[in-house]
């Protein structure tokens, strides 16, 4: 079964609101972005739900040229052109509203403090000011674990936890601005009435990957490929909690459809619950590669101190959720 089609297959998700509806993704050739958006062209054709999808992309060449590769035979998404800093104007009715724009480079949260804040913050306004003025249905913004903070080792995390992050570090310019975008969507619903849900996702991976992703899942896929050793440049005591994408897509479309505005839910599958080093020596052993430390200066590079974010998603499943049991083969779009 391909991630379309098993995502199409969620009977926990209610399809018949989508029906004859607009609904806007922001970030849409991201990793979770093109999943969701090639998911919802291809469950509209499959459940006949003539739904339009508008796809908000800076460059429209590359956004087509991504969804070109995907296997849909259906009407392509309409593309809206801009930014979430310096967004479109859109003309007509938008009923749902997908937000996964935000930097997501560990480097950049350093290097570049100042835009990772103005992406999070300015796009979380112009998402909650559209959907107020078109009186949207429903808005999803994508969160992070990180917002969490550093729990302690052995506790299970949810919703009502969370644990200081001092402003003094520029590297929380990434978590901190996150949880403002939280406070905003809590804010609008309960002064405005705009039903924006927050998810808070553990790190997803899966395929379309861009081949300069750093996450450390992505260098330990080119690894694999490439039959390199894996280098880790930390000694890999973080531990938490990972997800697939197309459960992630699952996961956010639960949470639009069917959770409580000025909510949070957690997205995890608990049951990949490691330590990056422990990741790293499983996937080098069951793929005859090597694997060596190379210890750099974490700082320096945007890594975040060790944390253990090993997240309960039980308040998610409350809602019908599931993860999908699959075997590597079948893990293919």
């Amino acid at each position: 079964m391909s991630d379309f089609e098993y995502i199409c297959a969620a009977d926990f998700i209610p399809w018949e609101r989508l029906g004859g509806k607009t609904l806007l993704i922001t970030g849409a050739t991201g990793l979770i972005g093109a999943t969701l958006t090639g998911a919802l062209l291809y469950a509209s054709e499959k459940r006949q739900l003539g739904l339009t999808v508008l796809a908000l992309a800076r460059d429209e060449d590359r956004a087509r040229r991504r969804f070109a590769e995907l296997p849909v035979t259906a009407v392509p998404p309409r593309f809206v052109v801009g930014t979430v800093e310096e967004p479109p104007a859109i003309d007509g009715p938008v009923d749902f509203i997908i937000h996964t724009a935000a930097q997501t480079a560990s480097e950049a949260f350093v290097r570049q403090p100042v835009e990772t804040i103005r992406t999070a913050v300015l796009g979380m306004l112009y998402i909650l000011e559209l959907a107020r003025e078109k009186r949207s249905e429903g808005v999803l913004f994508t969160s992070s674990m990180e917002v969490y903070g550093h729990p302690p080792r052995g506790q299970k995390v949810t919703e009502t936890d969370g644990y200081a992050l001092s402003p003094l570090d520029v590297r929380n310019s990434y978590p901190i601005s996150k949880l403002q975008c939280e406070s905003m969507c809590c804010a609008y619903a309960a002064e405005y009435g705009v039903p924006a849900v927050i998810l808070r996702l553990a790190q997803t991976f899966g395929p379309g990957v861009h081949p300069d992703d750093r996450r450390i899942f992505a260098e330990l896929g080119r690894c694999v490929q490439e039959k390199r050793d894996i280098v880790l440049h930390t000694p890999g005591e973080t531990e938490r909690s990972y997800l697939y994408t197309a459960d992630a897509a699952t996961a956010i479309l639960t949470a639009l459809l069917k959770g409580q505005p000025g909510q949070a839910y957690n997205a995890a599958d608990e049951d990949t619950y490691c330590s990056i080093a422990e990741m790293a020596r499983n996937v080098a052993a069951a793929n005859g590669i090597g694997l060596r430390f190379e210890l750099e200066n974490e700082t320096a590079r945007g890594y975040p101190e060790p944390v253990y974010m090993d997240l309960d998603a039980s308040r998610l499943r409350g809602l019908g959720w599931a993860v999908q049991r699959r075997e590597a083969e079948d893990s293919r779009m």
